[in-house]
């Protein structure tokens, strides 16, 4: 285990989270407003220690998937930490518990609030609120790869580790490239979503926390009631958004570069669209009567379709009240979620395909038990070796899933509460259903059913592994005894 290299890439990425600190302080500075001052020192702090621990770079700078997990799930850890101190400090959210849960779930692009009055907050919480959500949709280890010259390592593994899907290539032969491109159209469309929403008379700062909160599908809103108060033009706007930022963004490099065809023609994108367009017209005409406005019953479904599969958790209507099928549709997309290679959570488009293929396959081998047909995707051959990663993430999720909604079930409450409020946080939704319906929020649960879901929300973004991996004893074996090996080294060299 090199663990050398794991404290610098902690460090450097503390000294990023320092410098993107700085926008919750212009924004205090703009609306002269105290709590930027908290924001500062926070910020000063962070970058002293990420200072500290670079200042000596290390000389093996190669790391293989171990190091690149551990390093990736810690960053989180990391940055959560840091980025909550501040909400204490300020008093707007004085317990470190809870604002350590608001800060994971900005950063995991979650959306689950532990608030139940948002409009309380400062602009500047409100902005570092929403900006953890942009932050934390593409990856702050992929911008660390776009920006921070390192050479000799497998970088590829830190992008492995953090990017969410069952795989995760190059679309260009360097990494560094690659996460340039990423973060270059991720940006693009985060700025032209800003555009077309202060066309619709939008507020400046409302249009820039919303749109943080669509490009990084988190839903993290500035109001009350979400986006239910904006008006339907902005309301469209936003579920187009949320849409193409659940999109893998495979897609858009090869339309970048004009491969329009090749585009249209991915799998997973296609059955992605398939069952948004499913699920909208299934709602509509389930709710249709109830809204006694076609209008208004098609933006309801589309947006909360849009919302939900996405993993981005805004609202315009409290769907908890829609019939049931509507209410179990939306259930089923919190699992299903977005493509691989988005800003989505949930177990991807991708993985549901594959795991439908492998059924299919399995009732061939039944049927003429020595047939060899294998699983394809867009034309080509899927590797055994990803089916296998598929079925072993499935189950594993399911454990998960399963365990934690017992470890919350002490509380007493109801099964559809503990059922969905877990469903809303692994798969990074935000609201679930009943008593974490999208009117309600997660403050009525206990510390330690907090960090339940806290973890959840982590494993989710990280796709369980990464996480997973800290608490597997020999990665803490191998550190200490790379340390005794270090020690025993430095002695005999007299140093």
């Amino acid at each position: 285990m090199n663990s050398s290299i794991i404290r610098y890439i902690l460090g450097c990425v503390l000294k990023i989270e320092a410098c993107l600190m700085l926008l919750p302080c212009l924004t205090a500075a703009v609306y002269d407003e105290v709590e930027g001052f908290y924001f500062l020192i926070v910020a000063f702090v962070t970058a002293l220690i990420g200072y500290l621990m670079t200042i000596r770079k290390p000389s093996n700078t190669v790391f293989y998937l171990k190091e690149g997990c551990v390093t990736t799930a810690l960053s989180w850890i990391f940055l959560s930490i840091f980025g909550a101190i501040p909400f204490v400090l300020t008093g707007e959210i004085p317990s470190f518990t809870d604002a350590l849960f608001e800060t994971i779930s900005g950063f995991t692009t979650t959306g689950a609030s532990i608030l139940s009055d948002v409009e309380a907050l400062s602009h500047t919480s409100l902005m570092w609120r929403s900006f953890t959500h942009w932050i934390g949709g593409m990856g702050v280890l992929v911008f660390l790869l776009a920006i921070i010259p390192m050479t000799g390592g497998s970088h590829m593994n830190l992008m492995r580790a953090e990017s969410p899907g069952p795989s995760v290539g190059k679309l260009v032969p360097k990494v560094k490239s690659t996460a340039r491109i990423l973060y270059a159209i991720y940006f693009g469309m985060t700025l032209v979503e800003i555009i077309l929403l202060l066309l619709g008379n939008m507020p400046v700062f409302d249009a820039i926390t919303t749109s943080f909160g669509t490009a990084g599908t988190g839903g993290f809103g500035i109001k009350n009631d979400s986006i239910m108060s904006y008006s339907p033009y902005i309301q469209w706007v936003i579920t187009i958004f949320m849409i193409l930022f659940g999109v893998n963004f495979n897609a858009y490099y090869l339309m970048l570069f004009g491969y329009l065809k090749k585009a249209f023609s991915i799998e997973e994108v296609k059955a992605y669209f398939l069952v948004i367009l499913a699920s909208i017209g299934i709602i509509f005409i389930e709710t249709i009567e109830m809204v006694g406005n076609g209008f208004k019953a098609l933006t309801d479904a589309s947006f909360q379709v849009a919302s939900i599969i996405t993993t981005t958790g805004f609202s315009t209507v409290d769907f908890d009240q829609w019939p049931m099928t509507c209410k179990t549709i939306l259930v089923l997309l919190m699992f299903i979620g977005a493509c691989a290679g988005s800003t989505g959570g949930g177990i991807k488009v991708s993985r549901f395909i594959i795991l439908v293929k492998t059924i299919g396959r399995e009732l061939q081998y039944y049927i003429h038990p020595k047939c060899t047909r294998k699983i394809k995707m867009d034309g080509k051959m899927i590797e055994h070796e990803i089916v296998r990663s598929t079925n072993v993430y499935f189950i594993t999720f399911m454990i998960v899933f399963c365990a934690s909604v017992f470890a919350i079930s002490f509380e007493g409450r109801d099964l559809v509460t503990n059922f969905t409020a877990v469903a809303a946080t692994i798969n990074n939704i935000g609201p679930g259903l009943e008593l974490v319906g999208p009117t309600q929020n997660f403050g009525l649960f206990s510390p330690f059913s907090k960090y339940v879901l806290m973890f959840d929300m982590l494993a989710g973004r990280l796709e369980l592994f990464p996480l997973l991996i800290l608490f597997h004893p020999t990665v803490w074996k191998d550190l200490y005894v790379q340390k005794c090996v270090e020690k025993k080294r430095k002695k005999e060299l007299g140093l």
